[in-house]
């Protein structure tokens, strides 16, 4: 599990004032630095690259060719249509189909997209716990939600585990909810 201790230091002074700059501008560079720094001990050879794609930013390595990690800033309920990215999601691979859902790194119902932000998920958990992070990022507007996808040895597509977070800003500072599971 990653070491958010120094993102822990700095929730206490983010207010609902402060928040939406400091979200984008302090806090997501810490987030990215302690991602890429976990997964550079875990894999031996990475290239990283972020970009962006809409209102969110994802790390992606281009060694492997897998995503590491996707994150944004929750501007409330999607209104795309879910019809309109299936065919997208159709042709993306999928390992083992029977257990394995494409799941999304950023939730539609956020404004995820296909493409970069399709991962090889369990079904069980993206139907299932992975939903209530989702579900509270697309009901607080101007929150940080997040996705660090963890791997194991070699080169594999499917990820071992996720961290899920959410940084909700209140009244004087923001609260941190993070859920970890086993993919």
């Amino acid at each position: 599990m990653t070491d958010y201790a120094e993102l822990n230091r700095i929730l206490p002074r983010l207010s609902q004032a402060r928040a939406a700059a400091a979200l984008s501008n302090e806090v997501a560079p810490l987030l990215v630095d302690l991602w890429a720094d976990d997964y550079r001990r875990r894999v031996a050879s990475c290239e990283l690259l972020e970009t962006s794609v809409g209102q969110f930013s994802y790390l992606f390595d281009r060694t492997t060719e897998r995503l590491v990690a996707a994150w944004g800033i929750s501007q409330g309920k999607s209104t795309v249509p879910r019809k309109e990215i299936a065919p997208r999601m159709r042709g993306h691979p999928l390992a083992n189909s029977g257990i394995y859902h494409r799941g999304h790194a950023i939730p539609h119902t956020l404004g995820g997209s296909t493409d970069i932000n399709l991962v090889p998920q369990l079904g069980k958990i993206n139907s299932g716990p992975f939903r209530a992070l989702e579900r509270l990022a697309v009901s607080h507007a101007g929150a940080l939600y997040f996705t660090y996808w963890l791997y194991g040895p070699g080169d594999s597509q499917v990820p071992v585990g996720v961290e899920q977070g959410l940084l909700v800003p209140g009244a004087t500072a923001c609260t941190f909810k993070l859920a970890t599971f086993a993919n």
